[in-house]
């Protein structure tokens, strides 16, 4: 049994075809199958159901298949760690971030990260809350920037800024001609809101109940544009978080009057990164990119000092 064998089986669970698992390893399909099937003599049990069509694991390779991440994500680990005690602030980067932040904060802080750490490649990848977690469970990310707090506890997590939300309207609504709003005036209004799996449309959901307003039936958005252009179309309004204003989009933004719902976003990672000292130092570079743009209120929370 080696490292590459324990490769080709989380490939075929991921996978469940053969095929696609061998195509991802780089290797034949003969070659694969028969590495695993000397997985399976080594191992003394059947890890694979085999049909003309697909592999599935058995229960047994189920459970061996988790050790075998397991096993896998140390093997890289000591390999971030070799890397990073040569020099922490190089090498590659997995970040992870949701589609309702990803493109109005990765602009703002992108050409300050590359600026101050030029010998690090930082690769992103956009995505729903729940598939990023399982992504960085699996070691297939580094980090990610969420929305916090995660119901998940058993990650690092270091909240960046405080985002407030803000109440887009076409520019026929009444509420347009007001300078803010409160939470109040939106009982039993209907807000438009994101489709399920969105930690936005949770939030929004929960300021909804707050003001006792009610959700748009019929209708859930895919993206925060899709609400923007629903609402410069007189459909309906939405909540929109700061960073996503517009001045010229033919929407008004409605401040809320105190205390203003809002989000919190943060850098979240594995306690066992071995690139724990650079996510830290990028949290300390993100927080100040963003505090000279003066748009969010950056949080200032103590880095935890390392164990030694």
């Amino acid at each position: 049994m080696n490292i590459r064998d324990l490769k080709y089986l989380v490939a075929i669970a991921d996978h469940k075809h053969f095929g696609q698992a061998a195509a991802a390893c780089f290797v034949s399909q003969p070659a694969l199958s028969m590495q695993i099937k000397k997985l399976e003599n080594f191992l003394g049990v059947q890890l694979i159901e085999r049909t003309n069509k697909s592999a599935m694991l058995t229960e047994t390779g189920k459970m061996l298949t988790e050790h075998a991440r397991e096993i896998l994500h140390r093997v890289e680990n000591m390999k971030d760690a070799a890397r990073q005690a040569l020099d922490p602030f190089s090498g590659e980067i997995q970040l992870g971030i949701i589609p309702t932040l990803a493109p109005y904060l990765l602009p703002r802080i992108i050409p300050e990260l590359t600026r101050q750490l030029p010998d690090l490649s930082i690769y992103l990848i956009e995505d729903k809350t729940p598939h990023i977690m399982q992504k960085l469970t699996h070691g297939k990310l580094d980090a990610a920037l969420l929305a916090l707090p995660l119901a998940d506890e058993n990650f690092i997590s270091l909240p960046l800024f405080e985002e407030e939300f803000l109440l887009a309207v076409p520019d026929k609504n009444s509420l347009s001609k007001r300078k803010n709003i409160r939470l109040a005036d939106l009982q039993n209004k209907p807000i438009l809101l994101l489709e399920d799996g969105h930690c936005l449309r949770d939030q929004a959901l929960q300021v909804c109940h707050l003001a006792r307003a009610t959700e748009t039936k019929g209708f859930h958005a895919t993206s925060l544009e899709t609400l923007r252009h629903m609402v410069a179309a007189n459909i309906g309004m939405t909540l929109m978080p700061k960073l996503a204003q517009q001045s010229k989009d033919g929407n008004y933004y409605l401040p809320f009057n105190a205390p203003k719902p809002s989000r919190v976003i943060g850098l979240t990672w594995r306690p066992t990164s071995a690139k724990r000292v650079l996510l830290e130092h990028m949290v300390t570079l993100i927080r100040k990119s963003l505090r000279k743009q003066n748009e969010v209120k950056v949080i200032n929370t103590p880095i935890p000092c390392r164990k030694s």
